[in-house]
């Protein structure tokens, strides 16, 4: 897998945080002042760089492969 840096933007960063604290895409929304559709545009980006199909499987993910923790 390619360094972090590389490899998700730095606002798919924040997306994939706030799912692995296991917010919904409309608290994302709210948290990082986007809307649901854009969290979902960020996270269907994450989805395809990570091959995964599914918010747990890129959490999952992310966290085993050392890239992203929830308290960075």
């Amino acid at each position: 897998m390619r360094k972090k840096e590389e490899f998700l933007t730095d606002r798919e960063m924040d997306v994939l945080k706030q799912v692995i604290l296991g917010y919904s895409n409309k608290e994302i929304g709210k948290i990082l002042f986007i809307t649901p559709h854009t969290v979902k545009a960020h996270l269907t980006q994450v989805f395809k760089k990570l091959n995964v199909t599914n918010r747990t499987a890129a959490a999952i993910k992310a966290q085993e492969s050392g890239f992203i923790h929830p308290q960075d």
